[in-house]
């Protein structure tokens, strides 16, 4: 009885050992640059590279995610398709990438700006006031708009930064250089 559970067992080891560098191979795809195309008959995948060869800029300054991307459940199902990132109202917004202004205006009583980036590659920032104009070009790190009441309450405002790739919503953090995640510490770790 011991022989056959030792087999199933070296069998799932075998099997299940070189997933973890399979997958991090995979990560490490280069990713197209903003701006090109891919490769015809090739899908863009809904979950990009580890990252983007021109890392985008954070839309504030600040790397600190205070809600991750959380995937949908399907195209309409519940998740998070963006990160928010803590910002105090009025804080200037900047364009993550070069790129031209697809939308500049309200939705549902919320300030938003869309920067398609080229290549399938669009960046949607909400909850600002929008300080460009529809079609008008912006580079990486120019000013777009500042951040207002939205998508988080007016006590912890913040900025949502979403992502999409061929209309797929995908995570944006994968596009930003490493964010500064906060470590929490016990409680006995403070003097006094």
């Amino acid at each position: 009885m011991t022989r056959p559970l030792l087999t199933v067992a070296a069998s799932l080891v075998a099997v299940l050992l070189p997933l973890p560098v399979l997958a991090t191979a995979a990560l490490r795809e280069p990713m197209p640059a903003p701006g090109s195309a891919s490769p015809a008959g090739t899908a863009v995948s809904a979950r990009p590279p580890a990252r983007a060869a021109a890392p985008w800029v954070w839309p504030t300054g600040d790397r600190v995610v205070e809600r991750p991307w959380e995937a949908p459940d399907g195209d309409y199902g519940a998740g998070h398709r963006g990160i928010d990132v803590p910002a105090a109202l009025g804080t200037p917004v900047v364009a993550v990438d070069d790129g031209v202004v697809a939308f500049a205006g309200s939705v549902a009583g919320r300030g938003i700006v869309t920067i398609d980036h080229g290549g399938g590659l669009v960046s949607t920032l909400d909850s600002v006031v929008p300080s460009v104009p529809k079609d008008q070009p912006v580079a990486q790190g120019d000013v777009v708009g500042t951040v207002a009441v939205g998508h988080c309450p007016s006590t912890s405002p913040c900025l949502h930064l979403g992502a999409r790739v061929d209309d797929r919503y995908v995570d944006p953090t994968p596009y930003l250089p490493a964010a500064a995640w906060p470590v929490l510490l016990p409680d006995d770790a403070w003097p006094g």
